[in-house]
């Protein structure tokens, strides 16, 4: 046999192995396109597309809907529900034309629900609509945009004011504007630690780490609140008082008992009194009241303020945010102390209430779970202190980087 036998032979064979391997691998291509239900005895498309958060509508080639899953079927029966399926018709005849279509839909509720709509041609004739809800996306993102916008602000604010103070001494040589001037600079310097300083208290108590849980008595946290805030109610003369709620079934405070981290508490309940002190005007009372209430301690902070607006009601707790800007840079608040309230009743397996009306005033109550001591079921070691990493709530801004 010649070698140009031998090639050749070699030549085919290479050709055969090839045309083989190209065969076999084309074929998980194929069973690639079967449907779901045929390749598995999982759930089927129809089981897969109910529980699916997007909402999906299918008409056929005549417009008329043969399908929605449960998510597109939510808003029924509201006015929502009215307008979103205005625009669901609205792709449903585009993409019957052959158009791709999309939109942005947004309901000014409250709440204000935002939709991202879109239209697709099915091959048969038929379209499908495609639905998601972003409102919750759309929030954090006002959200990050406010922090971002605000914390530049609480930052730049002090700091220019710094600078221009600084070379305001450059050539003053009169004693009484240089004190002034200085005390105007300790006050910015002293506005820019404040804003800091609760930045640093905020992501402490947000991100965790190791948290001290022990027995704490709610008359030392309400003392220790009202501590923060003596000199600030006395030259303000907002008069501040903590009393136990006349309650025949409540316990006093000096008995009543949470369990958590007490510096944390004195940081929510501080901030509450601190606030409330803030927005008061002269002349008027804050209160602070205890009580237990089934298996919750409540501490309820109640001023004679300006109160608070319905609309703003719901977003009170997000940081920077603030009712009157105007009247917020006058008292010095950073918007982060409500914050911090929110987080630390989390925090604990709590949470915080306000109820407010204008030119009335607010009252902000503190619910934390009441920690027993002895007794069926209750905590036979009252005295015991632990330290355990908390279980972090989810909070999407921080997925979203805001802070």
């Amino acid at each position: 046999m010649t070698v140009t036998a031998l090639l050749v032979i070699v030549g085919a064979v290479v050709v055969f192995l090839a045309g083989w391997s190209w065969g076999r691998l084309g074929r998980p291509l194929e069973t690639e396109q079967r449907s779901l239900p045929e390749l598995t005895d999982g759930p089927t498309v129809d089981e897969v597309l109910t529980g699916h958060p997007t909402g999906v509508v299918v008409a056929d080639r005549t417009g008329r809907v043969q399908y929605r899953n449960l998510a597109a079927m939510q808003f029924d029966g509201t006015h929502a529900g009215v307008l979103l399926d205005e625009a669901i018709e609205h792709h449903l005849r585009a993409a019957r034309d052959g158009v791709d279509s999309a939109e942005i839909a947004e309901f000014y509720g409250p709440p204000k629900m935002v939709f991202d709509v879109t239209g697709r041609p099915l091959l048969n004739g038929g379209s499908a609509a495609f639905v998601d809800d972003i409102s919750e996306r759309r929030r954090i993102d006002h959200v990050r945009t406010d922090f971002v916008a605000n914390i530049s602000h609480e930052l730049k604010t002090p700091i220019g004011a710094l600078s221009v103070l600084a070379e305001t001494l450059v050539d003053a040589d009169d004693p009484a504007t240089i004190r002034r001037v200085v005390a105007r600079m300790l006050a910015e310097a002293d506005r820019a630690t404040h804003t800091i300083d609760d930045l640093i208290e905020l992501s402490r108590i947000e991100t965790g780490g190791e948290q001290t849980v022990e027995p704490v008595r709610v008359f030392d946290v309400v003392r220790g609140a009202l501590d923060r805030v003596t000199e600030l109610a006395a030259r303000r003369e907002i008069s501040v008082s903590a009393l136990d709620a006349v309650d025949g079934a409540a316990q006093r405070s000096e008995s009543l008992l949470v369990s958590g981290d007490r510096r944390q508490l004195v940081s929510a309940v501080g901030n509450l009194v601190e606030n409330a002190v803030k927005y008061s005007d002269p002349g008027s009372s804050v209160q602070v009241r205890s009580r237990s209430a089934d298996d919750w301690v409540e501490i309820a902070v109640t001023d004679q303020g300006v109160g608070i607006p319905q609309r703003d009601l719901d977003r009170i707790f997000e940081r920077f945010y603030r009712v009157d800007r105007a009247r917020s840079r006058t008292t010095g608040g950073t918007g982060l102390g409500l914050s911090i309230v929110r987080h630390v009743a989390s925090n604990h397996g709590g949470d915080v209430i306000v109820t407010s009306t204008e030119g009335e005033g607010s009252t902000f109550v503190l619910r934390l779970p009441l920690r027993r001591t002895g007794g069926r079921g209750g905590d036979q070691h009252p005295d015991r202190t632990d330290t355990v990493t908390p279980r972090q709530p989810h909070d999407p801004t921080r997925d979203q980087g805001v802070a």
